[in-house]
């Protein structure tokens, strides 16, 4: 390999630390799937470093550098790549939201952070942490916001979400937020930015009780999925696995009201919570 430059940390270290990864495995002939049986990870999780939706941890530099003789190069750059502003456990999931060209996602117990408004989002994580400083509050906000600017885009990515009605009754912030928020919703809706089902309570037992569900869709790399816990998370990109909780999505969306339906609640629910007093 010809003498890689540092990374820059302003331009995209992930994407060009995936292409120099592709460079480096190239010249010494291997596959992914070599490549990875060399460093103890799958061909696929090779292909998402190298298109930049996986980043590269310290232990798979040191290993990379090793085998493809790069004089620790990746060993060097991948705390640029790793730099986020997003929770350690959330990061990689944010950042592969970004590049991602389809995110399916069963939300169990709120609004998904791609769909909230500024209010919402400041009193959900007021809940997370009732102790934290006001301006780790606004940088929290603060990320969260330009998470969902992703949906400014008219198009991409395809954004379907299954939200259970739970999720909706639950006031988070007071009446006035929870207006704003459903009403956000549905302008969204609306415009056809988004797909939305509510999974009515009256569907009873379902295959997803046990937790929220997010699945990502990448051009040129293999799908994941995220699986979340309290201030815990993690991604999976095992095909096997993948395959299994796409057909779990396929079953939320099977016991969902139509889109129609949704909407029409969610409007409803709006309405009721614009009113001062509860009824």
């Amino acid at each position: 390999m010809s003498g890689p430059k540092d990374l820059d940390p302003s331009s995209s270290p992930r994407a060009l630390l995936g292409a120099e990864l592709r460079h480096a495995r190239e010249q010494k002939g291997l596959s992914q799937a070599e490549l990875g049986q060399r460093v103890f990870v799958s061909g696929s999780f090779i292909g998402q470093l190298e298109a930049g939706t996986r980043r590269m941890q310290p232990e798979f530099a040191r290993m990379l550098d090793e085998v493809l003789g790069t004089g620790g190069f990746f060993m060097r750059n991948c705390g640029a790549a790793a730099k986020s502003k997003y929770p350690q456990h959330f990061a990689e999931v944010a950042e592969s939201e970004a590049q991602a060209t389809a995110i399916r996602e069963y939300a169990p117990l709120l609004i998904p952070g791609l769909l909230q408004t500024a209010a919402y989002a400041r009193a959900v994580n007021r809940g997370y942490d009732p102790t934290a400083p006001e301006e780790t509050i606004e940088e929290w906000v603060e990320g969260r916001m330009a998470r969902a600017s992703l949906l400014a885009h008219p198009t991409k990515p395809l954004l379907w979400a299954v939200l259970d009605e739970a999720a909706l009754r639950r006031e988070t912030g007071g009446r006035a937020v929870m207006s704003e928020a459903l009403r956000h919703l549905t302008a969204l809706v609306r415009r056809s930015r988004v797909i939305v089902q509510v999974l009515p309570l009256g569907a009873g037992a379902h295959t997803a009780m046990q937790g929220a569900l997010k699945l990502m869709d990448f051009e040129d790399a293999p799908p994941l999925v995220y699986l979340e816990g309290v201030r815990s998370g993690r991604l999976e990109d095992d095909p096997a696995t993948v395959t299994q909780l796409r057909f779990v999505f396929d079953l939320l969306v099977a016991s969902a009201l139509s889109q129609e339906k949704s909407l029409a609640l969610i409007e409803a629910l709006a309405e009721d919570y614009g009113h001062a007093e509860h009824p």
